[in-house]
């Protein structure tokens, strides 16, 4: 077992994929020499050489069209899009031509590709380098939606999205990339579409994606010091697959459901499990399903409103206390 941070994790995880199969190669801005803008693909040029880990132009379209056609061809490319919301430059190739592929082409054809991508607030990058954009990605039919909050999970998710058959938009949260935990030593594969119950309590469920998920662990540590309350925490881990049989058990549980989301609120990944919840499990719940959310709005780039946008600890525990009953 090694102590790795989340953006060691990430090489790590691109590492033992390309070491095991010659058909993984690597390609984005500044990630070759330069080891990523957040440092997080250090070391792969040096241990893979410049014919599979490729800088490239400052051209998102460039990097998305090269990734399909190298999917298209039989290599198994990883993709890196420096900020998410870039996404918006080259997303007609992503959600028209890579998502519907397999459709189109009856099966004849399967692009097994991943997209990385740095996404979330907290680092005072402003409006157009701070948004959590996983709901773009989740609303599109076709793509796989992955966001780790653990180096074990950036590891072995990234390992199992880089197998997968179809493509998978991989979410690293930058606010995240310096924090450590223990990763397993020698390969590390996990599974896509399986969330992880991280705390069990009685009271209420918690349900968490990425940066949200520390938050929603220390809530709920605070909700039991500090007012009794005893509250699960599931961390979602994945989007598209689902874990839905994983939600409504851990909400029947507790009767209780509150979703921990960095998204804007309008049309995010909490409205659909709010939706599902209340279709399949409506009857064992004691009270409306409670979203947590960032406001519809643009990010600030100051330091107080940025923090005060995205949901905090002391906003999650007072959220629970007053709706809680």
């Amino acid at each position: 077992m090694a102590e790795l941070t989340y953006r060691e994790a990430v090489a790590a995880g691109i590492a033992q994929e390309m070491e095991r199969d010659e058909r993984v190669v690597f390609l984005g801005e500044d990630v070759a020499a330069a080891g990523g803008v957040f440092k997080s693909t250090v070391g792969l040029l040096e241990r893979f050489g410049p014919r599979r880990v490729r800088d490239t132009p400052i051209s998102e379209q460039a990097i998305i069209g090269a990734a399909m056609g190298a999917a298209m061809t039989g290599l198994r490319p990883i993709a890196e899009i420096m900020f998410s919301d870039f996404f918006a430059v080259c997303w007609d190739m992503i959600a028209n031509e890579i998502a519907k592929a397999r459709y189109m082409t009856a099966g004849q054809m399967s692009l097994p590709l991943v997209i990385r991508t740095a996404n979330g607030a907290g680092s005072r990058f402003g409006a157009q380098h701070s948004q959590s954009v996983e709901n773009w990605a989740m609303a599109v039919p076709g793509l796989k939606v992955v966001a780790p909050s653990t180096p074990a999970d950036v590891k072995g998710l990234l390992a199992a999205a880089v197998r997968d058959p179809d493509p998978v938009i991989f979410f690293e949260h930058k606010g995240l990339y310096a924090t450590k935990g223990e990763v397993p030593d020698g390969e590390l594969v996990d599974r896509l579409g399986t969330a992880k119950v991280l705390r069990r309590g009685d009271d209420v469920t918690l349900v968490a994606l990425a940066a949200m998920v520390p938050r929603a662990l220390a809530a709920a540590s605070r909700l039991q010091e500090e007012h009794g309350i005893s509250a699960t925490v599931v961390d979602l881990r994945s989007l598209v697959p689902l874990d839905v049989p994983t939600l409504l058990a851990e909400t029947a549980k507790t009767g209780r459901l509150y979703t921990v989301e960095e998204n804007p609120r309008l049309c995010g990944w909490g409205a659909e499990i709010a939706s599902i919840v209340a279709e399949e499990a409506f009857y064992d719940l004691d009270g409306p399903i409670v979203r947590i959310t960032t406001p519809h709005v643009p990010l600030p780039a100051a330091d107080a409103l940025e923090d005060n946008a995205v949901p905090t600890v002391e906003r999650i525990v007072q959220t629970v206390v007053r709706t809680a009953g």
